[in-house]
Order: C-alpha cells, then structure tokens, then sequence
C-alpha cells in the first residue's frame, strides 16, 4: 500500500510538473520567472507611441482628393506608420509568454480604434446613407408611437421593429433629441463591445493568452465588410456572436487548449433563460439573423454529445422564428414567399450573386472588390490548413462553426449580400483556427516575430482596402446634410423625392410622408432614357408633382462618386442632369451650394429655356 501510495504521489507530482510546463497553460505561466526583459518594454513602449503617431496623423487629411481608393489615398504616410508600428509591438507581446492579458487588451482596443474610429473623427457627418436612413425609421416610430404607417418600401421596419424600438425607448427615457448623435460614434464602439463575446468564445476553446487574443486580432484584421454601423443587422451579429458563445460554454465535450476544464450537460435555469431572452430579440430585430443562428445551432448539435445542450436552445429559436414570421412578419413573408421557394431552386446563382461581373464599374473599385474576394479566400484557405495541421481543433466546434453558414448561402441570395453576411458570420470561429495556425507552437520552438509580422501586416492591407477602398460615396459633406435636411424641412406631405441613388443623407428623413424614387434602381430602359435627355427621363417619375405636392431633385457629390463607384449609369449624368435642368424652367433651384443642389418642380409651364 505504501508503495502505491509513493508510485501514486510520483505520477501525480511528474502530471503536475508537465501540466506546469505546458504552453499557455495558467500553471506554466505562473512558474516563469517575473522579470521584465527587453521584448516586454518594447511592447509597453510601442503600444503609446503608435496611438500618438495615429492621432497627429489625422490632423490635415484633405477629404475632398477622395477618388477611387477613398480614405486608402489621403491618409497619410504616418497613419500607415502607426499602424505597422501597432502591429510590430502586438507580435512582440506575443512573443513573450510573460505578457499580461492588459497589454493584450490594450493593443486589440488600439486596433479598433485606429481602424474605426479614424473615418469617425475625420468626418464632419455621420457616414453612410444606410446609418441615416435607420436613424430617421427611429425618428418616425417616435412620432408614430410604434409602427408607422405609409411606409412603402420601409415597411419591412414594421415587421422586424426590435432595434428601432429599443433606440426609440433609449432617446425617450435620456431625453435626447436624435439618434444621430451617438449613432455616427457606433463602428468604434460596437467593435469595442463585440470584443467582450469573442473573448467569452474563444475562451470556451482554450486558456491561452496569445491564442485568444491572437484570434481577436485576427477577426479585426479580416473583418473588411463594414456590417458595424447604426444598423439592426449589427446589432443582431453581436447578440448572435453571445448566443453562440454562451452555448459554446455549456458543451461538456468542448476542449479547452492549454487547462482542464470539467462541465455539466445541463443548462442552470438562469443562464439558459438569458440564452432564450436573448434569441427573442434577435428574433424580433432581423429577418437573416435568425436564420444563421439556427443554421449554426444545428450544425453545433450534430456530434451527439452536444445534443442535450444544443437542442433546447436550437428548438425554441425554431419556435420563436416561426411563431414571428407567422404573426408580425406575415405580411413581408407573404408577399415574398415566391421569391423565397424559387431561390430555393437556384442555390449556384445564390452563391455567386455577390460576385457579379464587375466590368462598368470604376477601375479602382474593381481593384478593391478584387482585394475582398482575396482577403475572404485567404482567410478561408488558413482556417482550412489550420483545420488540417492542428488535430486538437478538430475537436472543438469551430470547423462546424466556419461551415455553418453555408447552408444558408445556397438558400437564398439576399439581394446579392448573402456571400458577405456568411464570410462574416464564419469570421469569428475562422480567426481562432487562423490564430491556432500562426501562434501555437505546442512544444516547438518560441514564437519568432519575423514569421507572423508580415502575415498579419498581410490581412490588414486587405482589410483596409475593404474598409476604407469605396469611402468617396459614404462619406457626406456639411453642404449634403444641409440640402438634405432643406428638403425635408420644406417639402410638403405628399411630395416625391427624386434622387440619382440612396447616397444622400436624410433622404429618409420624413419617408412616411413622402415618395422616395432612386432612378439607379429603376429598369433598364428608364435608366437609358434618363441618360439619352435627362428632362425626358425625369418626366415619368415627376408627372404627377402639382405646386401644393411638388418633385424634389436631390443632386450631390456622394452621389456623382456612387455612381461612377458602381457604374450603375456613366459617370458623367449628374454633371448632365443639373445642366439640363438648370436651362429647363420648369424645374426651379431652390438651393445650391459646393456640394449640392436641389431643384423644385411642381407642374409643366409654357415654354423652355434658361
């Protein structure tokens, strides 16, 4: 017994040695030596100075040489300074094992900021048309006390309202006017608090520091599809991204890289309700969300031992979703439900429908589009090396996770965006098999800054060409503001808002009183005869204007970029259409400024001329 009991202690002690050993292990960290080498001052030392670099970088960036390349080509030399400069000093943290989670934080938070909140503080307006028109559906359910009538093509808000009405109870309970206040700070802050269920995530994969906050990095680097402003769809992503963390959590058979982990099958009462609190409202703010989320719930319960765990949650987000679209959504579903069924049959062209040829459009905009398409596919073909040359993944849920939304990409084409809502919403689990490929090393050697630096400057030179490469049409000047909101101040109830495209702010701003026409939407032949006479091409969507319920043309620079941006229609049709009408009498300036016009048209009067 004695003996035993000797033989027992030695494994038990040689277990604990090696689990202490063990890379990224808690045990092995707290038996390295505390001391501060060179690599950590590098690290503490480089973090400050690239945030200040950043900072005085913006100081004269010139807005108006936007072109092709948006921000990509006015931002200057030390921008690009600071942030190779931030990603030297994160490899260097790294690099060292000793470095604590803080440090880490602080340089993923600095990421965030130099990324997203630098269009913030540049812009003297809340950027893209699709964050203002949601601010003004938040304006109107004010107004309207909940759903709001007449409202056209915007009635899928009505349908789906659990963001808006959540802006509308926020401003109403803090007395603020708008939300178009703390709505042009959302990219920098929703990517801040989206940090909080991707570590909880990829917490449930493994205890190592550099993996996890490697994976984070990762995700900010790739994350080039601009789903983060004041918009329900971002507000849906971060509680789908803490739904699938929480169930994550609770998988007994999950593997946890680096540290022992013991769980239960069996949801505590409280947790599990919070899981089902939270699916309801993602429920209630977003027709695709859900949809994904049930997409990756399935494929999480398909090993057996997840089921008990998984199935409960995946069965009431069924329910929920069903029980919505039967009730609140009935009339979108309806309507649509044609168009569902016979995609459904087409799931080749789904895939695709988001890489549509690309042959009018500008050729910087081609160049950027093709950046995208090759930062997705590297991104998918690491995940996929990883899932190859680190066995241990294979045990966890992230492979499933990359593959989840893929069922739902062959279903449906989502107006040609599904490609790029599936790449997103595979990202999360993506960057930790990416991070799992570059940063663990297992019992090799250390990790050696040169290998990983240029790989990770690699993936941020894709990302900021997603995210910054298309900045000319989403970025608006004072004097389009100004013209937007003259119209809304100055059109009676009733009249008809014409515009080239949606890249106008306040366009939406009274949308429940007024039509809104956006003739790069129309059909091929309106847009041909809108290009060959511009009054002629106007006059059908005009005809019905009289003085006490005018047209209103909005002509703007974002526009001008939007279209040459897409080519859509030539490049020259704004400069044509506002000379046209400016010799027209019927139509009537009403203002103008540097950046924009607007013209007035109430009825056809005798005779043409200036």
């Amino acid at each position: 017994m004695g003996k035993l009991q000797t033989l027992t202690s030695g494994r038990v002690a040689s277990l604990t040695n090696a689990v202490a050993r063990w890379p990224g292990s808690a045990a092995g960290e707290r038996h390295l030596p505390d001391r501060t080498t060179a690599r950590q001052w590098a690290a503490r030392l480089v973090l400050p100075a690239a945030l200040v670099l950043w900072l005085l970088s913006l100081r004269h960036v010139r807005l108006v040489e936007m072109r092709d390349y948006g921000l990509l080509q006015v931002l200057p030399v030390l921008f690009w300074v600071a942030l190779g400069l931030l990603t030297f000093g994160f490899c260097l943290a790294l690099a060292d094992r000793r470095t604590a989670g803080g440090w880490f934080a602080g340089y993923v938070l600095g990421l965030v900021a130099v990324i997203h909140a630098t269009p913030t503080l540049l812009y003297p307006t809340l950027r893209y048309s699709w964050a203002w028109k949601h601010v003004a559906v938040v304006d109107a359910v004010i107004r309207h006390h909940g759903e709001v009538p007449h409202a056209d093509k915007l009635a899928i808000y009505n349908q789906w309202p659990g963001f808006f009405d959540l802006n509308a109870f926020f401003l109403q309970a803090t007395g603020l006017d708008s939300a178009l206040g703390y709505a042009i700070w959302t990219p920098p802050v929703f990517n801040a608090v989206l940090l909080a269920p991707l570590l909880l995530l990829y917490r449930t994969v493994t205890r190592d520091r550099r993996l996890i906050w490697g994976a984070a990095w990762v995700y900010y680097s790739c994350s080039w599809v601009g789903q983060d402003y004041f918009a329900p769809q971002a507000f849906a992503f971060l509680l789908f991204v803490t739904v699938i963390a929480l169930v994550m959590g609770q998988l007994p058979t999950s593997v946890l890289y680096g540290a022992a982990d013991a769980r239960t099958d069996r949801w505590p009462v409280g947790r599990f309700v919070l899981v089902v609190v939270i699916a309801a409202v993602i429920v209630s703010s977003h027709p695709l969300t859900p949809l994904l989320l049930i997409s990756a719930l399935v494929v999480l319960s398909l090993p057996r031992r997840n089921r008990r765990v998984v199935l409960p949650v995946l069965a009431s987000t069924v329910v929920l979703t069903a029980v919505w679209d039967a009730t609140i959504a009935r009339p979108y579903i309806s309507e649509n439900l044609n168009d569902f069924l016979g995609a459904l049959l087409k799931p080749d062209t789904n895939v695709v429908s988001g890489l549509a040829a690309l042959g009018t459009a500008a050729p910087g905009h081609v160049v950027v589009a093709w950046v995208d398409r090759g930062l997705s596919a590297a991104v998918f073909l690491l995940a996929a090396v990883a899932f190859l040359a680190r066995p241990w993944v294979r045990r966890t849920g992230l492979p499933l996770l990359v593959a989840a939304p893929l069922p739902v990409l062959a279903a449906n084409a989502y107006g040609g965006e599904m490609i790029f809502r599936a790449y997103l919403f595979a990202l999360p689990a993506a960057s930790l098999l990416i991070a799992a490929l570059l940063l663990d090393r297992g019992r090799g050697p250390r990790l050696h800054v040169a290998a990983v630096y240029p790989l990770l400057l690699a993936l941020l030179a894709g990302l900021v060409f997603g995210y910054y490469g298309k900045e000319s049409a989403n970025y608006f000047a004072k004097d389009e503001v100004a013209a937007g909101r003259f119209v809304a101040a100055t059109s009676p109830p009733g009249s008809t808002i014409v515009s080239l495209t949606s890249a106008v702010p306040g366009l939406y701003l009274r949308y429940d009183e007024n039509a809104q026409v956006q003739l790069d939407e129309q059909d091929i032949g309106d847009r041909r005869r809108l290009v060959e006479d511009p009054v002629k091409g106007l006059a059908g969507f005009v005809q019905r204007a009289t003085p006490q319920q005018p047209a209103f043309i909005i002509l703007s620079r974002a526009q001008a970029a939007d279209i040459y941006q897409r080519g859509v229609l030539p490049a020259d049709t704004m400069r044509r259409m506002d000379s046209a009408l400016s010799k027209t009498r019927d139509y009537i300036p009403v203002y103008r400024s540097k950046d924009a016009v607007v013209y007035r048209y109430q009825g056809a009067r005798s005779g043409t001329g200036p």
